[in-house]
């Protein structure tokens, strides 16, 4: 499989493509997806970020990094969210290569910690993540589990 993986960053033309690439994987509405990107591309923080795999120009997977996942535990922070490979590509490693990418990508920018929330149960393991703790999700029911992630 040929791809690459991108900060949306170093090709800001995709905002629009990617903003409506993350809100038909995940239901949220394009304008936060919009919003949060337009914030990481005016370089001001490092928090938030957008990457995507690109295989020539079409999107199979991305991921963002945000303050907070919509969860009650706002000291655990920054969350890497939105975390997607289309489902045709996926165990190729896409997931495996983004999740690295922005680890390191983070440490450079003087993040050395990442959280996530999930519902996975062994598949982050695979990459350095460890379970943390359970974490209540905003106007959930249910608790979901918070791994970290320190390089």
């Amino acid at each position: 499989m040929n791809y690459k993986i991108i900060r949306l960053t170093d090709r800001p033309e995709l905002k629009a493509q990617a903003a409506l690439w993350f809100h038909d994987k995940w239901d949220i509405p394009m304008e936060a997806y919009t919003e949060s990107m337009e914030q990481c591309l005016l370089r001001k923080q490092a928090v938030p970020q957008w990457y995507i795999a690109l295989e020539q120009e079409t999107i199979i997977g991305g991921l963002g990094v945000i303050e907070n996942d919509f969860h009650d535990r706002k000291d655990l922070t920054p969350n890497v969210c939105a975390v997607y490979t289309n489902e045709d590509k996926r165990r190729n490693g896409v997931a495996g290569a983004l999740l690295d990418y922005v680890c390191n990508d983070m440490k450079e920018k003087g993040i050395d910690t990442l959280y996530l929330v999930t519902d996975h149960t062994s598949f982050y393991e695979r990459y350095g993540w460890e379970f943390l703790c359970m974490v209540q999700g905003d106007g959930e029911t249910e608790l979901t589990r918070m791994y970290v992630h320190r390089v």
